[in-house]
């Protein structure tokens, strides 16, 4: 096998480890996205909650 042929391979398995943490990456995301959804609608209760008390009150 020649260099040339060598450093096409190294770049081939670069690339297809960028392509795959590019992919986990992105799975990822919609995680981080629910995460942020959750923890707002928890800040958004506790505040209605607060709200109602002081209705009640």
């Amino acid at each position: 096998m020649g260099m040339k042929d060598q450093f096409q391979d190294k770049a081939e398995q670069w690339q297809d480890q960028a392509r795959q943490k590019a992919q986990e990456a992105q799975d990822r995301m919609p995680q981080r996205g629910q995460r942020r959804d959750e923890e707002t609608e928890r800040l958004q209760q506790e505040e209605q909650d607060r709200l109602d008390q002081d209705y009640d009150a």
